[in-house]
């Protein structure tokens, strides 16, 4: 395995220290591999400072070093990642055409040096460039093979539920009668991350709808106006996106700690599920006509070129933030909903993910007593919670046994999702197994009579 470090800061890698955006960690990266490395404490980094770096810069012009990490901190509660790094002088450096035709050796993805990012790449780097004749056998002798069964396991749950009653009593336990509180379920708890679908990526960690943001929410807009004319602001338009399906930087969140359960036992039966419970300070809860969160909604309006122009991950002032063209293209979206709004945006709330009321517009978020966590760009919400947000999970087990306790208390298909043809489909499944019920019982009294 080896770690593959991108950048477009020119002679970054002619210094000893950088610094990543956590949310460009583990881009690219196959999701069993990125799955260990989700938290980032001390068996984590001290694995990552045994692998060897490829250490590059995007586009195709400079060649690339080799060299190895040799720290690595979180800084600015979580979201940038300091490291210190040097280059093995003894491994000359790489020209781009050289590793241009190892690519696929390498599990270098298309496009992968167009983006600032940090990947884990599960191949040995240092073999292959000593079999072409790019690094000396000495290098790779010296290097510790590091192989898939040797990285730090998915962290053990804390809280562990296996029916109703012990999930409430968990539920109680943690609860903080000063702060708001939301919930979310996981039907799969190793699988399944804090992230919006719009940022959601393939098994090889490659992003699936994030550039086409723009036009997915326009397309949709133009096939189905009628359904948006009554919505005022984008994050109204956002919710009912959200709503249909259509992947938005909105997370769904509920206030229900039983919905939530629903949702981490409703598939994946075999699985560990997980709840995880979200407190934060009442005050830092928006609502949909909030400022910040017009901002944050209406980034889903610039096109992928307007957004990498933002250049959120530069440290700007305000002043002269605000002088580039897409913040003012920005801007004009914002005014067209909030005409009085001033013409200032501070980039750490595009950065920030925030929690939002929507309106609730459709009886499933009514229900649901559904809120969203609400995602800027370059936003992460770490696995282990931030500064503002409180994180907290307990993992389900006995789906089916937790799934008719819950349909006890009302708590089913036909309720979560309140649309007649799930109601159709819940009845006849409940009655069906009713029937055979009945069927088998009478089967068994009749052999118990002797008949």
């Amino acid at each position: 395995m080896y770690n593959f470090l991108v950048t477009s800061q020119d002679g970054a890698w002619e210094g000893d220290d950088y610094e990543y955006e956590r949310s460009r960690f583990l881009e690219y990266t196959n999701s069993d591999i990125a799955s260990r490395f989700e938290e980032l404490k001390t068996p984590q980094i001290e694995t990552l400072l045994k692998f060897p770096c490829l250490f590059a810069y995007e586009g195709s012009v400079k060649p690339m070093r080799v060299g190895r990490l040799l720290e690595v901190k979180r800084r600015d509660n979580g979201r940038k990642l300091y490291l210190r790094f040097s280059i093995d002088l003894n491994i000359q450096p790489i020209p781009h055409e050289s590793i241009d035709q190892l690519k696929r050796a390498l599990d270098i993805r298309n496009w992968e040096l167009n983006r600032t990012h940090w990947a884990i790449k599960e191949e040995d780097l240092l073999a292959i460039l000593n079999r072409e004749n790019l690094a000396d056998a000495s290098s790779v002798a010296e290097s510790p093979k590091i192989q898939q069964g040797d990285l730090p396991p998915v962290p053990a749950p804390d809280n562990l539920a296996a029916s109703v009653d012990a999930f409430i009593k968990l539920v109680v336990e943690m609860a903080d009668a000063s702060r708001e509180v939301f919930y979310r379920g996981h039907s799969n708890r190793t699988k399944y991350k804090l992230l919006p679908s719009l940022f959601r990526t393939n098994e090889g960690g490659e992003p699936i709808y994030r550039d086409a943001e723009d036009t997915m929410c326009r397309e949709l807009l133009v096939s189905n106006s009628a359904d948006f004319q009554g919505d005022v602001y984008t994050l109204d338009r956002l919710v009912r996106m959200q709503h249909y399906a259509l992947p938005t930087r909105l997370l769904d969140i509920t206030s229900n700690p039983l919905i939530a359960l629903y949702f981490a036992c409703m598939s994946n039966p075999d699985d560990q599920g997980e709840v995880i419970s979200f407190s934060m300070e009442r005050a830092t809860v928006k609502y949909f006509d909030s400022d910040t969160a017009s901002c944050i909604a209406n980034l889903s309006r610039l096109s992928k070129a307007s957004k990498d122009s933002l250049d959120l991950l530069n440290d700007a002032n305000i002043a002269d933030f605000n002088q580039r063209q897409s913040v003012k293209q920005l801007l004009h979206f914002i005014k067209e909903e909030k005409p009085y709004f001033d013409d200032r945006i501070d980039p750490e709330h595009l950065r920030s993910v925030i929690c939002v009321k929507g309106k609730r517009t459709n009886s499933r978020i009514s229900f649901q007593s559904g809120a969203f966590l609400l995602f800027g760009e370059e936003a992460t919400l770490k696995e282990e919670g931030s500064s503002t947000i409180s994180v907290a999970r307990i993992a389900i087990e006995n789906k089916a046994g937790l799934l008719r306790q819950l349909d006890t208390l009302n708590i089913n298909q036909s309720t979560v999702f309140p649309y007649i043809e799930n109601s159709a489909k819940y009845i006849a499944h409940r009655y069906r197994l009713q029937s055979l019920n009945e069927v088998v019982t009478g089967e068994a009294k009749g052999s118990a009579d002797g008949s």
